[in-house]
């Protein structure tokens, strides 16, 4: 709108404040993100051991995406460098409650447990502890989000949203892909015990 008006000769508009801080913010930002990614990526890797199992984890950052973008635009904030660094510590968030799943699935068959109900005792016995870690964050989150910061509150309202619907979708979305790409594990066999002639 700024640029249909007829402006006198030697006048000039640009955009400050927040505007002009966000452009000088997101600057350096896909760097950032890309030396994330690929640390975490890493860490992954040598944790899991396989390309599997690092997919398995990382199918639930999509999931944190979609409730991060919807409880902005819920909320009517639009994503400033505050929301964008939520979008970050979601997604580690998001890959520590993905790893006690996928790892103990993984510690349950290399005890010989059968792959579906390895992952059936996996998502009934790491479900309580990932509801209270996620609760926990909630809660912890929640005074940042109401208190309407136009600064903080993104930040807040992102890993928020994120964690609600990454908790809900994640109960199928992980099960499903590691039923589908399941990781190579060797069953370790019990030593049995010494017998004296």
């Amino acid at each position: 709108e700024l640029a249909k008006l007829d402006w006198p000769p030697g006048v000039r508009w640009a955009f400050s404040g927040e505007v002009e801080n966000q452009e000088e913010s997101f600057g350096g930002m896909g760097k950032i993100l890309l030396i994330a990614a690929f640390g975490i990526f890493a860490i992954l890797v040598l944790e899991f051991g396989s390309f599997r199992g690092t997919l398995i984890v990382a199918s639930v950052v999509p999931l944190g995406l979609i409730g991060g973008v919807t409880a902005l635009w819920i909320t009517g904030y639009s994503l400033s460098f505050t929301g964008a660094i939520g979008f970050i510590a979601l997604i580690g968030m998001e890959i520590k409650n993905s790893i006690l799943l996928v790892d103990f699935t993984n510690q349950l068959r290399a005890q010989g447990v059968p792959l579906k109900e390895a992952i059936e005792r996996a998502g009934e016995t790491r479900f309580l502890p990932i509801v209270l870690t996620t609760a926990t964050a909630l809660g912890a989150l929640l005074p940042l989000a109401l208190q309407g910061s136009g600064l903080y509150s993104p930040l807040a309202i992102v890993i928020i949203g994120g964690l609600i619907s990454s908790l809900l979708l994640s109960r199928v979305v992980t099960p499903v892909v590691y039923s589908l790409l399941p990781p190579a594990i060797p069953v370790s066999e019990e030593p049995t015990p010494a017998t004296t002639p």
